[in-house]
């Protein structure tokens, strides 16, 4: 183990200054002034001066010589003064300068700081203040000097943490990214990682997770009577991104708000179409992700946030992996051009909007004497979208699935919200399985099945409700099952529908009123329906009894919706040793999972979009979409900015595929954010005859649109832009066997002309593709260099392109 302590300096050596025991400190006017630069009076600053008139037309300099006894990485720390945002360019040994955002101090005569790092010789060196733009740099009170405590990551990456200051900077690719961030710990008391610590001790050790071989570096902070603190930082080999996470350890250590990282600067490298993705936390009440302009960017997002440049695709993500104890913000705020004010991660987010919550986030291990944040995950990438790809996976490394492995083919099916909905009866049902018995026997998925799913109102099928008889539920599992196809059905576990306070909870002794979930001493409604508290022994009591008789009747998939009513925050929970909204959620969802037993295939409708993945094979990226076209584009909205959580789950989907009465493009489009999304759920009304059964027999029997999902396994399709706000992209692109699928949609209301440059969509864009398909039409055709195409108003068209039937369009030179 190696340890670094922050008193530990006898490797400099100055010229001009005196050692202090937190750093090397060289006042700005014992610098060398050239230019405009003067010395002017400052009552806030050490040495009451400063050097001010920094850039400007006379392009004002200070230059401070420094000697250092070894080569290597330095902390270099600015004090300054302004009362407007400014730039100081830092220049180290006239080489290459660095332009740092400086913002605003409180005033010119008021201190602040910020740091970057800086490769020095051994011996003499010199580093130039100024701002050689022509602007106006900040007042320079003072820089400090110290070593790098230094943590490498992939290629080019480094984090260097200041062990005199308690923050530290990111670089990628060799890029300062982030700087200046530090740690922050909400309790009785608010801790900060910068502030009041007078001891940091940097330690490393080695580690092997689900991530692989790799460090775990620690930094522990104690003194000032302070309860201690680490920062830690996992960085594995061959991973181009790390994790941050901060604890608490002591009496008191409990909290409700921590975060790893939050800095006051951050720059995404980039000058093309830049962009910052915010999430939300579910796929509740037509919720839409919105990827703001940078510049305007403003917001505080759910789990996880990325920042990248739509033209290069260059991109970071940063995000949650951990969702049992806390609900994580990403907060993004913009400095009005491509840096930002704000960037923090932090466990402890309640929204009325985002998570519907009513009150503030409860407090972690409470009465424990230690408490840690959630683990965030850093990742910037040369594309955005393998950044998410990579958040997805690490998702389900981080927190396993708790729910057994599901082994079949991408489910096909069929629910009945879509078009039935309230009208349900058993004679529907055994309709629409006779719809597809005989009159769409194509519509299957590789396992040559379906899921014909009774949705709410499938009570109907109860004589007598919940406690009654189940008999013709049975008679339709069974009915299915004769047929070849599985039968599903519907619940919602958290919810109270009725609101009946005396009536009794079904398979319990308990009265509903006893298991409300409260918020400041009143019951929690959310879309209509009272919350139930996922620990209290009514709410268990009902899940068993329930989920007993649907194993009963023998059904085989299950749809589980309203889960997000199960994470809310709530004044207290039954079981004592639950303090938040995400830990009754684990209880909860554990429970249903036991009693399910591994009978099901589990798929969540409402629910977090990121916490569900323990628990679920499948889950809908939007919710209650169903036939037009601006639906099919809610939906895609969803698709665009949240395909990745493919890498989470087994299998997302688009939500129901209702044809109705829409014209054929419509059809179409609607039928095309199913396949883009992975899988297939279709809603119409095949008890009855109409528009809908003609356009199914139609499209959900075309084998070459069928095997994108079937052969692809669910995979869901990459947007090929993301700079569409909080509107869907357009063009949607996955490898697939040997081929490359292009969906493209069009959601205007007239026609519009589409020119695809193939090497935006991973194709090779110096030849000719002699083998391409559209899909819908069956036109075969070839392509070279660009795609051209005009889509009708309000409809899809996807291409299947072979790229093994790929050649080279340069001229062969002849052997002389």
């Amino acid at each position: 183990m190696k340890t670094l302590h922050v008193t530990f300096f006898s490797s400099i050596i100055s010229l001009f200054f005196t050692f202090s025991a937190a750093a090397q400190t060289v006042e700005a006017e014992s610098g060398v002034l050239t230019g405009g630069a003067n010395i002017q009076s400052c009552s806030g600053c050490s040495g009451s001066a400063m050097v001010g008139n920094l850039g400007g037309p006379s392009n004002g300099t200070v230059v401070v010589p420094v000697n250092v006894s070894s080569a290597g990485m330095y902390n270099l720390t600015i004090y300054y003064c302004t009362a407007d945002p400014r730039v100081i360019y830092v220049t180290p040994n006239n080489g290459n300068y660095t332009g740092i955002n400086c913002a605003p101090s409180g005033g010119w005569t008021t201190v602040g700081s910020t740091s970057i790092n800086v490769s020095l010789n051994a011996g003499s060196n010199t580093i130039r203040l100024d701002n050689g733009s022509g602007g106006w740099g900040p007042n320079i009170d003072r820089v400090t000097l110290q070593p790098a405590t230094t943590i490498t990551f992939g290629a080019g990456n480094y984090i260097y943490y200041n062990l005199a200051t308690g923050k530290y900077n990111v670089y990628f690719n060799n890029n300062l990214v982030i700087t200046d961030a530090y740690a922050s710990c909400n309790s009785n008391n608010i801790y900060y990682s910068h502030t009041g610590y007078t001891s940091r001790v940097y330690a490393a050790t080695p580690v092997s997770d689900a991530f692989g071989s790799g460090t775990k570096h620690t930094i522990t902070l104690s003194g000032g009577g302070l309860i201690p603190m680490q920062q830690v930082f996992y960085t594995y080999a061959g991973k181009n991104y790390f994790f941050t996470e901060v604890l608490l350890n002591g009496t008191g250590a409990n909290c409700y708000r921590m975060s790893p990282l939050t800095t006051s600067t951050a720059w995404v490298p980039g000058s093309g179409d830049m962009r910052a993705l915010k999430v939300p936390f579910d796929n509740d009440a037509w919720i839409r992700y919105d990827a703001q302009t940078f510049s305007a960017a403003n917001f505080t997002g759910s789990e996880v946030a990325a920042l990248y440049d739509n033209t290069s695709r260059n991109g970071l993500v940063i995000g949650s992996v951990e969702h049992m104890h806390w609900k994580t913000g990403i907060t993004v705020t913009a400095n009005g051009n491509n840096t930002l004010s704000t960037l923090s991660a932090y466990g402890g987010y309640t929204d009325g909007t985002l998570t519907h919550d009513g009150r503030g986030h409860g407090w972690v291990n409470v009465g424990g004497s230690t408490c840690k944040s959630p683990k965030i995950l850093v990742d910037y990438e040369s594309d955005w979208r393998t950044a998410f790809e990579t958040y997805g996976s690490a998702n389900l490394l981080a927190e396993p699935r708790y729910i057994s492995s599901f082994t079949g083919g991408t489910p096909f099916g069929w629910n009945s919200w879509g078009a039935i909905q309230s009208s349900l009866t058993l004679a529907k049902a055994n309709a629409v399985v006779d719809f597809f018995a005989n009159s769409c026997t194509g519509f299957r998925n590789s396992d040559n099945t379906l899921y014909i799913d009774l949705d709410s109102y499938w009570d109907n099928l109860a004589s007598g409700g919940w406690t009654g008889d189940f008999s013709q539920l049975t008679s339709f599992a069974n009915y299915c099952k004769s047929k070849g196809f599985k039968p599903g059905i519907y619940w919602a576990p958290f919810v109270d529908w009725g609101k009946n306070a005396t009536g009794m909870v079904e398979g319990t002794s308990y009265q509903y009123q006893d298991c409300w979930t409260k918020v400041n001493g009143s019951p929690m409604d959310l879309d209509g329906a009272r919350a139930m508290d996922p620990t209290h022994p009514a709410t268990r009591g009902r899940i068993a009894y329930l989920v007993g008789k649907f194993k009963a009747c023998g059904f085989q998939m299950i749809k589980l919706d309203f889960l997000g009513h199960a994470t809310l925050e709530a004044d207290s929970y039954y079981d004592n040793s639950v303090h938040t909204g995400m830990e009754a959620f684990r209880k909860g969802m554990e429970y249903v999972v036991d009693q399910l037993a591994g009978t099901m295939l589990t798929y969540a409708a409402i629910s977090p979009n990121l916490a569900t993945g323990r628990y679920v094979h499948m889950r809908r990226i939007a919710c209650d979409a169903y036939k037009d076209i601006s639906e099919t584009g809610y939906t895609l909205n969803s698709t665009t900015y949240g395909w990745w959580q493919k890498n989470l789950y087994k299998y997302i989907d688009a939500d129901h595929i209702v044809f109705g009465t829409e014209p054929i493009g419509e059809n179409r489009a609607r039928l095309t954010s199913g396949l883009v999304t992975g899988t297939l759920i279709t809603g119409d009304d095949y008890s009855a005859t109409g528009a809908w059964t003609t356009a199914a027999q139609s499209l959900l029997q075309n084998a070459d649109l069928l095997d994108i999902a079937r052969n692809g396994n669910g995979k869901a399709f990459r947007p090929v832009e993301g700079n569409t706000g909080n509107q869907p992209n357009e063009l949607f692109t996955a490898t697939i066997g040997g081929y490359q699928y292009l969906a493209i949609l069009n959601y205007g209301a007239g026609a519009k002309t589409y020119t695809v440059n193939l090497g935006r969509i991973g194709l090779n864009g110096g030849g000719t593709y002699a083998a391409v398909k559209e899909l819908f039409s069956g036109t075969l055709s070839s392509i070279s260099g660009n795609l051209t195409v005009t889509v009708p108003a309000a409809d899809a068209v996807i291409y299947r392109i072979d790229v093994g039937a790929w050649a080279s369009t340069a001229p062969v030179l002849a052997k002389e």
